[in-house]
Order: structure tokens, then sequence, then C-alpha cells
């Protein structure tokens, strides 16, 4: 098995082509070609990420963010690039493409909603967002939920309501609380939310839940490893859920 196999699996589950036009997606460091006995899959590819590949004898990495991100002007050692290709590594990244593909990040956070349908709607930038229509909850029972099942912190506002139809959008995602309601939605779910948007999600009189931008994404590692180790049998799959976060 090659790095470009999987690649191109992945490809067809998730196409590259679907990716915003600021991303960076696709094999971002490495060799098409390397024959892969053993990959880590992990929302970024940190140093933690990096020495578990190592200390396993991983070929490839696989995340979520991309390895690379902005443009580079060097490549010391020390940093990311130099340390994955001084050991030898691939890196395969798929970033929004893997957030609206089926089976993806946001299908994946829509899952701890326990939904009763859930479709895909279109905000005005074209991004690809999903629509959750749950048994009616609070939003002080929801935000519960959503830090049973996530982890990490939830920050959110209580519109007053009962919730029923939920807006969705793993990451960063408060600029679409002004198209809530577009959507005939109660309230959004999604992370990086800015002190302002809390404030006109009150105006707008919408709950929004902050569950966590590492919390919202990394949700996808397992099942993304449970798909690729379906396809390729003969090649070993391991987790990375390492996070720098830490609260009290």
């Amino acid at each position: 098995m090659t790095v470009n196999d999987i690649l191109s699996f992945l490809n067809n589950k998730f196409p590259i082509d679907t990716a915003c036009d600021f991303d960076n997606v696709g094999l971002l460091i490495g060799d098409k070609d390397q024959t892969v006995t053993k990959a880590i899959i992990a929302l970024d590819c940190t140093m933690s990420a990096i020495n578990e590949a190592i200390a396993n004898d991983c070929e490839l990495i696989i995340t979520h963010h991309p390895v690379i991100f902005n443009p580079l002007k060097n490549i010391l050692k020390g940093s990311i690039p130099h340390t994955v290709v001084s050991n030898n590594l691939s890196v395969i990244s798929m970033h929004t493409n893997l957030d609206v593909g089926d089976g993806g990040v946001n299908d994946n956070l829509c899952k701890v909603l326990e939904p009763i349908m859930t479709e895909t709607v279109v905000a005005n930038d074209g991004y690809l967002l999903k629509k959750c229509t749950i048994s009616p909850i609070c939003a002080d029972d929801l935000a519960l939920k959503l830090k049973t099942s996530l982890g990490g912190r939830v920050k959110y506002t209580d519109n007053g309501k009962t919730l029923e139809n939920i807006l969705v959008c793993s990451g960063s995602g408060g600029n679409f609380i002004y198209e809530v309601k577009d959507f005939d939605c109660d309230a959004l779910l999604t992370a990086d939310v800015k002190h302002n948007q809390f404030l006109d999600a009150e105006l707008l009189g919408v709950s929004l839940f902050d569950a966590g931008h590492f919390n919202t994404e990394d949700i996808v590692i397992e099942p993304l490893k449970e798909l690729l180790q379906t396809e390729f049998s003969d090649v070993e799959f391991i987790t990375n859920h390492n996070s720098a976060i830490k609260y009290l």
C-alpha cells in the first residue's frame, strides 16, 4: 500500500476540489510512492503526533488541519515541516473537504445531538452547514449534553425557548449566527465564537453554543480510522487525541 493509494481513497470519499478556496489540502509533505504499513490520524500535525508516529514506525500522518497552511519563508531544524521531512514521514491533510463531506466532521458532530432528521443547507458564502432536528430540549440541558459528549467546556447563550432545530458548523462558525433564522433554526452549535457574536445572539433571540474548536472536530478522528482500517486492512492505523489546551 502506498501514500497515493490512501490519498486516492480519501479524495474519492472527501473530494479535494470541495475544499474552500483558501484551504490547502491533499499530500502536503512527502512521497506519494512511499510504502505505508502504519499510519497515525490526528487533528493536527503536532510534535506529539510526530513523536508517536516515529515511536510506532509509521510512514504516514493523516491530519484534519493542514500541516502547511500559510506560505513558508523558511524550514528550520525543530520546526514541524523539518521534523516531518527529517524522519521520512508523509502528511496528508483533509480540512474543509472533510468538514462538509458525507461522514465527515459536521456529520459526526450532528450525531452527538441524536437528531431525528439531518439536512445539508447552504450558507450565504456557499459553505455547507447541517441543520439538525432534535427532540425538544432546553439550552441548559443541551449544553450539558455537549460537555458530556465532547469534553472540554461549553460557552452558551439561552434564548429562553425550547430548542428543536440546530444549525451545526464544526470549528470556527460564529459568523453563521446571523443566518440561523434563515434556516428556521433556534440555535447554532459551533466554536471560536467572538464576544460580540454572543451579544448579537442575545439580540437575535438565538441560543449559541461554543463547544470548543478541538472538541467539535476531534470527534471525526475515530470514525476516520474505522473508515480507513476497513478499506486498508494491511495497514495499521492508530490515533492521536492529544491537545495542548487544558481546562480548569
